[in-house]
């Protein structure tokens, strides 16, 4: 749900515990239901639809779950109404940290924030204070094993992706941002499965971190934010997260 797609997250992602990944439904379901609500249950007309979609086939999340959480979004008239809200702050050494949040209450969730932030080195900032550090973009990650690097890059350019990359275990293919969807059910008709699929904050540059402190209390931060029930995605710019 949340990182930078490098690798090492790549693969704390694939070993989340059942706890981590019954959070993780949860949270797929709430962000597909108010996309649902706002723009209709239809995928083809419903291109952040059609990008939850990929998300939560990514995550592992079954076909018929998905079709409940969005028939009973399209059906649901009463329930909690959602806000998506976007955070910014720096963490210990000022690292940029971005959080995407879903939340029914904007009071509790920005002081939560605030306190992990403040608990771990950092500070939460205002409204641009970090975003000019990251672009937004569509990012496929598939696993290299038992696959041609060159056919996945035609593949991939042709189904209409912007970059490709291959390291170690992993292909990453970037998209524009609304064209994640597109090219991830291109991929899907091929055969191809995923590791994670997203649309996320890219890093233009990043920070290392070398004092221990800093590098305990980062992984704190990134940890509590995770927990955080509100909290959507977290990026940040930090290079040496256990890579």
């Amino acid at each position: 749900m949340s990182g930078h797609s490098k690798w090492n997250n790549i693969k704390r992602k694939k070993e989340k515990t059942d706890a981590q990944k019954a959070k993780i439904f949860t949270k797929m379901g709430r962000e597909i239901a108010v996309i649902v609500k706002e723009g209709g249950p239809n995928p083809d007309a419903n291109a952040r639809l059609r990008d939850a979609i990929a998300k939560a086939k990514a995550n592992n999340i079954p076909n018929d779950n998905i079709e409940r959480i969005i028939k009973k979004a399209a059906g649901d008239t009463d329930g909690k109404v959602y806000e998506e809200l976007t955070y910014e702050g720096y963490g210990p050494s000022g690292i940029a940290v971005v959080v995407e949040t879903l939340t029914d209450n904007r009071n509790r969730t920005a002081g939560d924030l605030r306190h992990y932030f403040d608990k771990f080195g950092g500070n939460l900032g205002q409204n641009g204070s970090v975003m000019f550090m990251f672009s937004r973009s569509g990012v496929i990650v598939i696993e290299a094993e038992g696959l041609d690097e060159d056919t996945v890059m035609e593949d991939a350019l042709d189904a209409g992706a912007d970059d490709f990359s291959a390291e170690g275990e992993f292909f990453e293919i970037l998209t524009a941002p609304n064209d994640l969807g597109t090219v991830t059910k291109a991929l899907e008709d091929k055969g191809y499965s995923f590791v994670s699929c997203e649309v996320a904050y890219l890093p233009s540059t990043k920070t290392a971190l070398s004092d221990e402190d800093a590098v305990t209390n980062m992984t704190k931060l990134l940890d509590a934010l995770e927990e955080n029930d509100d909290v959507q995605g977290v990026w940040h710019n930090w290079e040496n997260d256990g890579e």
